[in-house]
């Protein structure tokens, strides 16, 4: 018998029907296994026949149950035995060495559980007109070379039986479909007449017919159901067998029917960009829908889109008290102008050191961007606040400015140069790596440019001259004097 009626039959309640399905799953993961049999890159590597493994990584997403499904999780010793371990195994597959089954090699990733890299949804009412749009989708895939083996994750249509009653007939016996659906469950799939006790185990009495009748697709037009009278007529006196193909697995999101069309991506490419270069291709066939059908981005865009957006969220109450916080220290709107200005400061730096260590800018490394924006200002209001100490003090603004860059400029660059150095055991972490590099390179440079570019900044935003002096205060007995003679001429002249 083949697989699908297999299926069908463990479906309906059959659990030994599972157990070709699960010897030839457990022969593919031992053939599979020899290729990782002393391996010097492995440390381990554990089978799971029948399902996936349980969640024991936060980015797992576990596979339900499912008798024509394995995994293998490998550890290997290092990252750089993980990535010989995965090109060998990549290119073993690709020769062959499971021509049965698709496979895919993965890693393991960080954040939430995503599964396929570039995915698109297929949404509508009906199945049949959902699995031809989704063809032509997965045909716009198939033709970018960075995208890996798209597929559905229906998976391919399995061959079904579809009994169709005559009721006519079936009434003039005195049957109904109610009661020819309990004898064909009976049959088929069995009844539970009654239970067995062993110890304290309940073993259920299942009456069924015989493996030679009910598993033999030839001899189902001649089983036999009973009418109230007791005579026993064929199923071909009043029903007929459609043999149909059929889905073998509906999934729904929101209560609507969808297919997701998926599948990785070469290494070396973001998913993202993979995504936008074929969405522009997908236009066509998005405008030629029908009503009620539409096609949703999925994959990693769409969890970055909802990381991005938990960080968004909070941007304007961050926004606000740092504003608040800034004001109540330097009491002038310019000069909060001025420290904002300087926040960007650190981009040019974290840009160049994740393009030098080849770290991605994902959602921890904008985590570190915003951290570096705040250590960026911090060191502003330092600068700026010596400044304007210097000129409360008598100095004049130009020479109040030289004097503060200077005399800050060590506290500025030593602080920058602790956190600098605190950041280097994470540089190095898979996770962490990225927002670290960020604030190293961008805390590093914007330093640098805090001690160059403020004091010019601030000359310019203030209007202040070279050879500015100190501004006149008079002493106090004259300022009495002064305005003693002021206060009659005023009086005289009115």
């Amino acid at each position: 018998m083949d697989e699908p009626t297999l299926i069908r039959h463990a479906a309906n309640g059959d659990a030994a029907a599972w157990e070709p399905l699960v010897l030839a799953n457990q022969q593919a993961v031992f053939r599979l296994s020899y290729l990782l049999l002393g391996d010097p890159d492995i440390a381990t590597y554990t089978s799971y026949v029948g399902q996936g493994s349980p969640r024991f990584w936060l980015g797992l997403n576990p596979v339900l149950p499912n008798p024509n499904f394995a995994q293998i999780v490998i550890v290997t010793k290092n990252l750089e035995g993980r990535e010989r371990v995965k090109t060998r195994l990549d290119r073993a597959l690709a020769d062959g060495a499971l021509p049965e089954a698709r496979t895919r090699v993965d890693r393991f990733n960080f954040g939430p559980p995503v599964g396929f890299p570039v995915q698109f949804r297929v949404v509508g009412p009906d199945p049949m007109k959902v699995r031809a749009i989704a063809d032509d989708v997965r045909a716009v895939m198939v033709a970018n070379r960075k995208i890996i083996d798209p597929h559905l994750n229906w998976g391919e249509q399995v061959k079904s039986i579809r009994l169709e009653v005559d009721q006519d007939r079936a009434r003039a016996i005195g049957l109904t479909p109610q009661e020819v659906a309990q004898n064909l469950q009976t049959l088929l799939s069995g009844f539970t007449v009654t239970q067995y006790r062993e110890g304290i185990e309940h073993i259920d009495v299942v009456a069924r017919a015989v493996a030679a009748e009910r598993l033999d697709l030839d001899r189902l037009p001649t089983l036999t159901i009973a009418t109230r009278n007791g005579v026993a007529v064929p199923l071909s006196q009043f029903a007929r067998l459609n043999y149909e193909y059929e889905e073998p697995i509906l999934w729904r999101r929101n209560r609507d029917t969808v297919l997701t069309v998926r599948g990785d991506i070469i290494d070396n490419v973001q998913a993202p960009d993979v995504t936008n270069e074929v969405l522009p291709k997908l236009k066509s066939i998005k405008d030629a829908l029908p009503y009620g059908y539409r096609i949703e981005t999925g994959g990693s865009i769409e969890e970055s889109v909802k990381g991005n957006s938990s960080l968004v969220a909070v941007f304007p109450v961050m926004a606000i008290v740092t504003l608040s916080l800034l004001m109540i220290q330097l009491q002038s709107f310019s000069r909060l102008a001025l420290v904002f200005a300087t926040a960007p400061l650190g981009l040019i730096g974290a840009t160049g050191a994740l393009l030098i260590s080849n770290r991605p800018f994902g959602f921890v490394a904008l985590l570190g961007l915003i951290a570096l924006a705040g250590m960026i200002m911090r060191n502003t209001v330092i600068l700026v606040d010596q400044i304007e100490r210097d000129i409360a003090a008598g100095h004049g603004r130009y020479r109040a400015i030289v004097d503060a860059t200077v005399r800050r400029a060590r506290p500025v660059a030593l602080t920058a140069l602790a956190a600098i150095l605190g950041m280097i055991p994470l540089a190095g972490n898979i996770f962490w790596g990225p927002m670290a590099i960020t604030i190293m390179g961008g805390l590093f440079v914007a330093t640098i440019l805090t001690l160059l570019v403020v004091p010019a900044l601030y000359a310019l935003w203030f209007r202040v001259r070279e050879h500015e002096g100190a501004p006149a205060i008079p002493a106090a007995g004259k300022s009495d004097e002064f305005h003693g003679r002021l206060e009659p001429l005023g009086v005289a002249a009115e």
